[in-house]
């Protein structure tokens, strides 16, 4: 399954489009402006809330949290003591880790559970200009999850970009 993301120009507040490789609207990322903290829903078409988004407050390191109904399912941070700054950790409230790796500003990176890849983020494949794929290699993976991933770990990386 290929989703196609268009980049965010303006940052938090923008809502966009994530459609199917056909070319149908799929899900919406909704941005919350004037928030105390970076917070995004993804919904479907209908409008209907799939998952929440947003910034933890008082971590010591830059941290997404992932909900749906909400519950908790997912925390993203960036790996300690990792040499290469574009390396994140998944950690699933069941326990189970995702690590996701690459150029995550390039927009070339994939998602990977225990050395499985899962799904690929990449510009690659498309000639439309600020659009990435999200590909979902598995078939059984929640792919509104892994766009949640994707669209954290972008996030993330560009706010430590400007902190540099």
């Amino acid at each position: 399954m290929r989703f196609l993301v268009r980049d965010r120009i303006l940052g938090i507040g923008d809502d966009y489009w994530i459609e199917d490789e056909h070319g149908h609207k799929v899900y919406l990322v909704d941005g919350k402006a004037m928030r105390l903290r970076d917070t995004f829903e993804l919904k479907d078409t209908q409008g209907r809330v799939l998952i929440d988004i947003h910034q933890k407050m008082l971590a010591l390191r830059d941290t997404m949290v992932i909900e749906r109904d909400g519950e908790g399912l997912a925390t993203i941070r960036r790996k300690r003591l990792s040499l290469l700054r574009n390396h994140y950790r998944v950690s699933l409230v069941d326990g189970t880790d995702l690590d996701v790796s690459g150029k995550i500003l390039d927009r070339e990176f994939a998602v990977e559970y225990d050395g499985e890849l899962l799904a690929v983020i990449s510009r690659r494949w498309l000639s439309i200009r600020e659009t990435y794929g999200v590909d979902v290699v598995r078939e059984d993976a929640d792919p509104a999850l892994l766009i949640a991933v994707a669209v954290c770990v972008i996030h993330l990386a560009e706010k430590e970009g400007e902190e540099d």
